[in-house]
């Protein structure tokens, strides 16, 4: 968690020591996902977890509909009124915080004028959910000084809503589930079609998650993020000649598509498909394992995921490769595989506590050597959702 008094501190030094109330503070999470990717807007099951870091927000009432909006991540600040919210590039993470009141808005909820400060502690393209951190904790923290309720999930879909429609990345729910929804030492079996979920015990004893930064910049709008939706969709549309109801990929068995899957005339289109059902299966295989505290089977299934991801769906790359290579070649470690959309971003590894200080600086060493990039590498613990801190 950030220094509380310096980021107040802060706050004085930006907005001034007066404003119309007391200065809150709200701390929503970044988030990993420990298996299940690619899955989410598919209709089917993911396993993420919220992480103990992630974005703090300072906030204060202000006597106009005036919002300043500042972060200690960025230079880029700016003071916006609330009648008037559209998109615009250049105000780059300012549009996260934008989206959220002009939904309010849309909502017929009341938002007056704010001083906010954000300070963030997950690296941004990283793939650990930025975004939907700055999303999660803007609308939590207003709905609170609104005094308006504050539904965890109904959180999570508005800032969903948002990314898609005013910020315009076609992601699923998972990042938002799981940033508003995280429960420490829980993880969370989502089922992304009908936000069924439940939180499940990730008992990891003497293994440690250890995420792995690779340092390759995504942008995850400008990715092949909504190509591979839509061949997902197009491989629902060949499968609906046997399978008329069918909606999402999501919604079919493994021995179905397995049984089905030469309707699909693209191979490409094949692959992508047969890559979503069967990371569903290794999700539910998952739930099997850990009920036996199994992690070395759990370790396997990581693997086989990465494999698939790399292989079938397409969304790794060199750099997110090397890394799992390196990372598996460790003793003590169970399990490796990208996390995130791709294209860069995060690997999360299961390591015995023996073992991370090895990896940390093998791995970083021979990561650089065959990439040039210098990874940074974060031991992580899983912590909760969206809340208020006591100031």
């Amino acid at each position: 968690m950030a220094d509380l008094q310096a980021l107040q501190q802060q706050f004085k030094e930006r907005y001034g020591s007066e404003g119309a109330g007391p200065i809150r503070v709200f701390h929503a999470p970044g988030r990993v996902n420990l298996i299940g990717e690619h899955t989410d807007y598919n209709g089917g099951y993911v396993f993420p977890a919220a992480l103990t870091f992630g974005t703090t927000m300072l906030i204060r009432k202000r006597g106009d509909g005036q919002v300043g909006l500042a972060s200690t991540n960025f230079s880029l600040h700016k003071q916006i009124s609330i009648n008037n919210l559209v998109f615009d590039p250049a105000d780059d993470w300012m549009n996260y915080p934008k989206g959220i009141i002009n939904e309010l808005q849309q909502r017929g909820l009341s938002v007056g004028g704010y001083d906010i400060l954000y300070s963030g502690a997950i690296p941004n393209g990283s793939g650990l959910s930025s975004s939907a951190s700055i999303e999660v904790v803007t609308a939590f923290g207003l709905l609170t000084m609104e005094g308006h309720p504050t539904d965890k999930v109904d959180i999570a879909l508005l800032s969903q809503k948002v990314e898609n429609e005013f910020v315009g990345v076609q992601c699923g729910i998972m990042d938002q589930f799981a940033v508003a929804m995280g429960k420490k030492d829980h993880a969370i079996l989502l089922m992304c079609d009908t936000l069924e979920y439940e939180h499940v015990p990730f008992q990891s004893g003497a293994y440690k998650l250890v995420i792995g930064n690779t340092n390759k910049k995504r942008g995850l709008v400008d990715s092949a993020y909504n190509e591979r939706r839509a061949q997902c969709e197009q491989a629902v549309l060949d499968l609906q000649a046997q399978f008329p109801q069918v909606t999402l990929l999501g919604q079919l068995t493994l021995e179905q598509f397995n049984e089905y899957q030469h309707l699909i005339k693209d191979d490409i289109v094949r692959k992508r498909a047969k890559h979503v059902v069967e990371e569903i299966d290794r999700v539910l295989q998952s739930m099997k394992v850990l009920d036996n505290n199994d992690l070395a089977a759990f370790g396997q299934l990581m693997i086989a995921s990465h494999n698939s991801l790399r292989d079938l769906y397409e969304v790794s790359c060199m750099e997110l490769d090397v890394m799992v290579e390196e990372v598996l070649n460790i003793p003590g470690v169970l399990g490796s595989r990208m996390t995130g959309a791709g294209f860069g971003g995060c690997t999360v590894s299961l390591v015995h506590e023996d073992s991370v200080a090895q990896l940390i600086d093998q791995v970083g060493q021979a990561y650089k050597e065959k990439t040039g990039l210098t990874a940074d590498f974060y031991v992580c613990d899983i912590g909760d959702g969206v809340k208020e801190i006591e100031a």
